[in-house]
């Protein structure tokens, strides 16, 4: 029946051999939230022994179906079937104990506990007399982590681990589960390509048993290597389902977003202005030395590089979070220094941080005290703030960017990523800035946000902003910058005009190479 359902509402999905039964079937699913429904009648199925990958826009409702599923959301309509049986999941337990395992988005480690405790907590080893038999945790964790072949001890405690080995505990504690559906949210968003191609020979293995696995990204490249099928969700509708071999990005794109998106970085005519920032051997102790750069309004410079190569540190002395032990910096001719971010603000710098959660939102508050928090100043006196004022610029901002939010008043934290970055973007235009510094600024976003983060960029580039623009995607960095500057180690390796710049070019210096002619 779904699978007459999917070719019958989706003319061009190619019908799928129907001898083997799903694993998981949902059918007709609805859920909403107040002011937002996000699944309308959406569909999915999940065969033994394949991947499943999930695309679509942030805000298309992929998180939230996996949640349905996991047991953290009760639909308002619609079915689960698992294995042709229609079931609920009134609770994560009982999803768990059918056999469904989630890693999600965020990490859920608890930092003061060893990697054996993490893993198996709630279902720890016991002894005859009922408490916990730490050796035999051990000896569980320590095979488990063999099996899968991650080098860490199971007694390391996980505050100790970087971001990338956490991920690899949380893929553990998922398989330790030993569960026939395995949900992964973006499992790569942490770590580096070494850790990708060993998540995806774990993925081989579990393929080889068996499981299901429904995996969430919004990297192309990761869909067309492992992924078998592939579902897509639009504006929480269900889209479609093809062979993953059937199709390639461009219709992936388009099935995503319902547009070509022939032009990703949009062609800027408007000429480079005044020079307006000059930095001249900007230093941080132990951190970066001898930095050196012009930057003209109206101009992107681009800063590449690998992890830990210094670029955000350098945003951050730029805008006065640690401010430089040596080194000059001049605004329009005029030597300045500047020792926090007030005075930046002051001197017209805004600064779009790499991780939006840990240093851009306020999760817990509105869309609107979000947005104004960078011009409170300047709309309060006499222990009064201009609220109306203040509501009409976040409003007026708010339709210019596009931020899709049921109201103002919204809680931030319930918007997808892309409408969260638009608003912080908002934040600091607000302020009128005349450098802005972004840095990652589509981290963790859909290829549609970026098109239309892109082109904002563009265009206050072209209205004689000048930007800097740090970013760990290439195509990104080549696609949008006049210029590329590129760092290793803490040390500048040389600045690539926008025709000379090859992604070979800048991953050589990125490396600590010279470049190759």
């Amino acid at each position: 029946m779904l699978a007459q359902a999917t070719v019958s509402q989706s003319p061009g999905i190619q019908p799928l051999p129907l001898d083997e039964p799903y694993l998981l079937e949902i059918v007709n699913i609805s859920k909403g939230f107040p002011g937002v429904v996000a699944l309308a009648d959406v569909q999915l199925r999940v065969r033994p022994g394949s991947v499943l990958a999930l695309m679509g826009e942030n805000g298309a409702g992929k998180s939230t179906l996996m949640k349905i599923i996991a047991g953290i959301y009760q639909p308002d309509s619609g079915e689960i079937r698992l294995r042709g049986q229609p079931i609920v999941f009134e609770t994560p337990l009982a999803a768990q104990k059918a056999g469904i395992a989630m890693i999600h988005q965020e990490l859920n480690l608890m930092p003061h506990m060893s990697i054996a405790e993490n893993i198996w907590i709630g279902r720890e080893q016991l002894n005859s007399l009922h408490m916990v038999n730490h050796r035999e945790m051990h000896r569980c964790t320590a095979e488990l982590l063999a099996r899968l072949r991650i080098n860490l001890d199971p007694e390391e405690h996980v505050g100790n681990l970087s971001i990338a080995e956490r991920q690899m505990v949380e893929i553990a504690k998922a398989v330790s589960y030993d569960s026939d559906i395995l949900i992964m949210d973006e499992p790569t968003s942490a770590i580096t390509e070494k850790e990708v191609e060993h998540l995806f020979s774990i993925i081989a293995d579990l393929k080889s048993q068996g499981k299901g696995i429904v995996y969430i990204t919004h990297k192309m490249n990761e869909v067309f290597a492992i992924a078998d099928e592939v579902a897509v969700f639009r504006d929480g509708h269900y889209i479609g389902l093809q062979r993953a071999d059937s199709m390639n990005s461009d219709s992936l794109i388009s099935m995503m977003v319902g547009r070509e998106l022939s032009q990703l970085f949009p062609v800027r005519e408007a000429p480079i202005g005044e020079l307006l920032l000059s930095v001249r051997d900007l230093s941080l102790d132990g951190v970066f030395k001898d930095v050196s750069f012009d930057l003209h309004a109206g101009e992107i410079l681009g800063i590449a590089g690998l992890m830990g190569s210094g670029r955000t540190n350098v945003a951050e002395t730029l805008f006065g979070i640690t401010p430089s032990s040596s080194g000059q910096i001049t605004l329009d001719g005029q030597p300045v220094r500047i020792t926090d971010p007030h005075m930046a603000i002051e001197k017209g710098f805004a600064l779009l941080t790499e991780d939006r959660k840990l240093s851009g939102l306020f999760p817990c508050l509105s869309v609107l005290e979000n947005m104004e928090m960078a011009v409170l100043p300047l709309y309060s006196g006499n222990g009064f703030i201009q609220q109306k004022a203040l509501r009409a610029l976040c409003e007026d901002m708010c339709k210019k960017l596009r931020v899709k939010t049921p109201s103002l008043e919204q809680c931030i934290d319930t918007l997808s990523g892309g409408n969260q970055q638009k608003a912080l973007l908002a934040r600091w235009l607000m302020t009128n800035p005349r450098l802005l510094i972004l840095d990652e600024p589509t981290r963790g976003i859909d290829v549609g946000a970026k098109a239309e983060i892109y082109r904002l960029i563009s265009f206050l580039a072209s209205e004689g902003m000048a930007v800097i623009m740090i970013s760990s995607e290439l195509p990104e960095v080549l696609g949008m910058s006049d210029r590329v500057m590129v760092m290793h180690e803490g040390e500048l390796m040389g600045t690539l005009d926008r025709a000379d710049a090859t992604q070979e070019k800048v991953m050589h210096l990125a490396s600590g190479l010279p470049v190759v002619h």
